[in-house]
């Protein structure tokens, strides 16, 4: 009998070795997936606690190193105590698809997944979704059961852990105002780990996307985030980042100044089960130019829910606010109308006080009669119910409207991010484009609704009457915001404003017009007045009606950030190569016309006239492998290939 006894205790001794190290090998051999190059990695981590944390490597190299993963839920706790239950093999998933806008019109990406299901100490369920690709990695978290109950979550322990000698670009969070949060702060210099200094507004937080230098400047990362929807809020990141590591941040109660939204003790996030969130998408690249031309934020968004999307053309536009921001008379609503079809724009905006003026003059009507689509202004507050949004975008239809910007949200709170996903299938349903201002980035919804064209949520050139700053530092700015802000969704940058407002521009004229092609936006809203444009040299004039709005392919020949930028873009037959100076120095610049204006026989050169800040030169040369050019301080050229 004693020896039975032993026996049975060395079998179950035996037994729980087995499972512990079996736990033990699940928990450490399995718990990572690899681009298919071989190049990303993410690898998750358990503690003995059961904490669970992740690095993410890049040809073996720590891009992010140690950070914390977890949840804590109103009900339950997924931030220790966790042990995994089931690792998924590791599958391949094709993202084939084309982008209305875009800096590269077609996608065709293959990224490796997998799922790792942890469970707590109380048995709850929490499910890992890892996925690698050549341009990064992304990861978000999923609870699969539930029987429907719904679960809020009190914070989420994600961090970005950036190594202490690293640099990057971030923007201030600015604290829920009349006007904020708009992500409409400057990007700024920082070292990580870096407290949030000299923003424009008071701020709680740093926005995403976030781009930094990291691997002792061998790489740049992006950090950002994708799919998005109404079962969570707008993330940010915690202004405070100890040693380093970024920790994501909640919608902040208190964003209701422009909307209809109810008073809460908390903004947390809620929702029923199953429940799947946002992806944490870190964006990887060897060049700053790698981050730029990236399209992993769309490539995780859900596929397009618009099934016939030819109604949807990208275009420019004319846009009175700008030149005349008080004048609201039906006649410079339609001078502005005559302009677009003058250039053969597709567009036409009336800004804020369009109603007086089309039950005045009839102003759409002008529009449709001269062949130009007219867009019109919002107040967010219009479109946040559901009945009386819908009813507003079939009459503004009815009327002629071709797209409406919405303006003032002022808020990531979920009620919001719901609103927003209404808010473009309700316009998809009666052929409407949507342009948001004062709003959030957007976070691959561009794919999922292609209806949605552009966006502000960024500082832009209406800053020359209001941000004393914004002259000295705009330049530099253009050469930051294509590598972050631009790199999440379109950017309404309204380019081309060349008339000194109350803080007078900087930047050259051919800077101004450069805009117009460095930022990728679905329409092109050009800023200035009628004289201005009348005033312009014919080939600047017949640029304004070649100009695409966006691109079939576009590569990066210089990318700088903070300093210069040059790129080479195409759409169909046409072809330009494009480039800013962000700084107060002069920038040389050497470029093999011969490689990249393969095909062509001459080039024709806008730069910068006698009168920088208001005057082009425009000169046509032959092509030439060893074409040389200085960049004056905070300049610009564009070079137009001629077959």
């Amino acid at each position: 009998m004693k020896n039975r006894f032993i026996y049975c205790a060395l079998s179950l001794t035996a037994l729980n070795v087995f499972f512990l190290t079996a736990n033990c090998l699940a928990q450490t051999k399995a718990l990572d997936v690899q681009s298919e190059d071989h190049l990303n990695k993410i690898t998750l981590f358990l503690s003995g606690e059961g904490r669970l944390s992740y690095n993410v490597t890049r040809r073996n190299k720590i891009i992010i190193a140690s950070s914390p993963l977890g949840l804590s839920c109103n009900d339950q706790d997924f931030t220790s105590g966790l042990s995994v239950v089931a690792i998924s093999p590791v599958q391949k998933k094709r993202e084939q698809y084309e982008l209305k806008v875009a800096n590269n019109k077609s996608v065709d990406h293959v990224f490796e997944s997998r799922s790792i299901t942890l469970k707590n100490e109380l048995g709850a369920l929490i499910i890992m979704d890892l996925v690698a690709g050549k341009e990064g990695v992304a990861f978000r978290y999923r609870f699969h059961d539930g029987a429907k109950q719904v679960r809020s979550i009190k914070d989420e322990l994600t961090g970005f852990h950036i190594a202490p000698n690293s640099k990057g670009w971030m923007e201030p969070y600015n604290k829920a105002g009349k006007y904020t949060p708009g992500y409409e702060d400057f990007y700024l210099n920082v070292n990580s780990g870096d407290s949030i200094f000299n923003p424009r507004n008071p701020s709680v937080g740093w926005c995403m996307p976030a781009l930094f230098n990291v691997n002792n400047n061998k790489n740049w990362v992006l950090i950002a985030e994708s799919g998005t929807d109404g079962s969570y809020p707008g993330c940010h990141l915690q202004p405070d980042a100890k040693g380093g590591i970024y920790r994501i941040a909640f919608a902040e109660k208190d964003e209701k100044y422009t909307l209809p939204l109810a008073d809460k003790e908390h903004a947390y996030p809620e929702s029923s089960l199953p429940w799947t969130m946002p992806w944490r998408t870190i964006v990887i690249g060897d060049q700053a130019g790698d981050i730029l031309l990236s399209t992993l934020i769309t490539d995780l968004a859900p596929a397009s829910k618009i099934e016939d999307i030819s109604w949807i053309e990208p275009g420019k536009a004319a846009w009175s606010w700008w030149s005349h921001p008080d004048d609201h008379s039906p006649e410079i609503y339609n001078e502005f109308t005559d302009l677009s079809a003058s250039l053969g724009f597709k567009y036409t905006l009336f800004d804020a006080g369009w109603e007086k003026a089309n039950r005045e003059g009839k102003i759409i009507d002008h529009a449709i009669a001269k062949g130009v689509k007219p867009l019109v202004w919002g107040y967010s507050s219009e479109y946040f119910d559901p009945k009386k949004r819908k009813a507003r975008f079939k009459q503004l239809a009815e009327m002629g409207v071709k797209g409406v910007k919405i303006d003032f949200w002022c808020s990531d709170r979920q009620e919001v991010m719901a609103a927003l996903q209404s808010v473009f299938e309700d316009a998809a349903k009666e052929h409407l484009l949507i342009d948001l201002h004062g709003t959030t980035v957007p976070r691959g919804w561009q794919r999922t609704w292609p209806n949605y064209v552009t966006a502000e949520a960024s500082l832009r050139t209406e800053s020359y009457f209001y941000e004393p700053r914004f002259p000295e530092k705009a330049a530099e700015q253009n050469t930051v915001v294509p590598f972050t802000r631009n790199v999440a969704g379109p950017v309404d940058y309204t380019p081309f404003a060349l008339t000194i407002r109350k803080y007078p521009r900087l930047n050259t004229a051919v800077h101004e017009l450069a805009t117009a092609m460095t930022y990728t936006s679905g329409i092109i809203h050009f800023a200035d007045s009628k004289e201005v444009f009348d005033s312009l040299p014919v080939d600047v004039k017949n640029l304004f009606k070649e100009m695409p709005s966006t691109w079939d392919r576009t590569e990066c020949i210089i990318a700088e950030p903070g300093k210069s930028l040059v790129l080479s873009r195409q759409k169909d037959a046409l072809h330009y190569i494009v480039g800013i100076n962000g700084t107060n120095n002069k920038l040389p610049v050497k470029l093999d016309l011969q490689k990249w204006g393969d095909g062509f026989s001459k080039f024709r050169l806008i730069s910068e006239g006698k009168d920088r800040l208001m005057e082009f030169k425009v000169q046509t040369y032959p092509i030439k492998s060893d074409w040389s050019y200085v960049l004056v301080p905070k300049g610009g050229f564009i070079i137009q290939f001629i077959k």
